[in-house]
């Protein structure tokens, strides 16, 4: 079994390749660059390779098939970022991975108390010493009513830290489940808008919900709503959230993930100029908070995407069931 790995980091993923090739009696490759037209040919000789959120269109599926690739393996939840269609039609596999949903879950609500406390506000006027308490005044959780939007597994535990705090939460999942009716009230969508103080978003990104969150959703919305999104940039029309915050609708808006934000997250840009003009405007509110994608990112789930990525293509290519196999 060999397996070329793109955009692997060094610093941290690759102790746990090297740890779990020897398991898998695997021989693997790798480059700290993304896959590119220009880099596919490091993989010829391969069965499969690994990456990370990228754009695995058509051409590249094609491009890398020619050199051999019959497997891929990506180190996240979310396969989006892959054509799964044409990956059927050419019989390339396709494996994602899981990892504890307390993490991103924990992130969330994170946000969550740093948005309804003006954590972000605090701290800036802490660091040029204004200890005053005017403009600081925050609101308690417990008196919110918070909507969860998907209740799968992060969503469910979620629902389940969250019930911890007292708040009332409202939830939404075209699939329902008991554990989490139990915690929480599933409600219709067009009600979770209205009723909510708190919107946090834990669904997959598809065709079906693409900009879910957009003007008609935000018009529908309480006055000061604070949005949470730990899961998909494209779950949210940024223009219309821009304008929602200018507006005055949104009282603060928590993005760890962000529309168009390949080829941005997770490399260093420091002192480039970013050709992105609306993640420069929402960095220049005082109310919206932007982390690069990091809610997944513990010691844990790393150990876990290298894991199950090796697992998964062992898998593929020895016909082993396994719950995260795609293809």
């Amino acid at each position: 079994m060999k397996i070329f790995a793109y955009a692997l980091r060094e610093f941290d993923e690759k102790e746990f390749f090297d740890y779990y090739s020897k398991e898998y009696s695997c021989e693997y490759g790798y480059t700290t660059a993304y896959p590119s037209p220009e880099n596919v040919e490091l993989a010829r000789g391969y069965d499969a390779i690994s990456c990370t959120p990228c754009d695995l269109n058509a051409d590249m599926l094609d491009r890398f098939y020619e050199v051999g690739i019959r497997f891929i393996a990506t180190r996240s939840i979310g396969v989006d970022h892959i054509d799964l269609a044409h990956a059927k039609e050419l019989g390339i596999g396709v494996c994602h991975v899981s990892y504890a949903p307390e993490t991103v879950a924990d992130y969330a609500i994170m946000l969550m108390l740093m948005c309804c406390r003006n954590i972000c506000h605090i701290l800036e006027r802490s660091r040029v010493q204004d200890y005053t308490l005017k403009g600081k005044m925050g609101k308690d959780i417990c008196d919110c009513t918070v909507g969860v939007i998907g209740t799968g597994q992060i969503g469910k535990t979620v629902i389940k830290h969250l019930s911890t705090f007292g708040c009332r939460i409202l939830a939404y999942d075209l699939y329902p489940n008991e554990e989490c009716a139990a915690m929480a009230e599933y409600v219709p969508l067009e009600e979770l808008y209205t009723q909510s103080d708190i919107i946090t978003l834990h669904a997959p990104s598809t065709s079906d919900n693409y900009h879910m969150l957009n003007a008609s959703a935000f018009a529908q919305m309480k006055e000061d709503v604070i949005i949470i999104n730990t899961a998909r940039g494209a779950l949210i029309d940024t223009e219309d959230l821009i304008a929602a915050i200018e507006s005055g609708k949104i009282g603060h808006a928590a993005l760890d993930v962000l529309e168009h934000e390949d080829g941005l997250y997770y490399i260093n840009r420091m002192g480039d100029v970013i050709e992105n003009r609306q993640m420069a405007i929402l960095r220049s509110f005082p109310n919206v908070i932007l982390s690069p994608h990091t809610a997944f990112y513990t010691e844990k789930v790393v150990r876990d995407m290298a894991y199950k990525s090796i697992k998964g293509v062992h898998d593929m290519m020895n016909h082993v069931e396994n719950p995260l196999i795609i293809l």
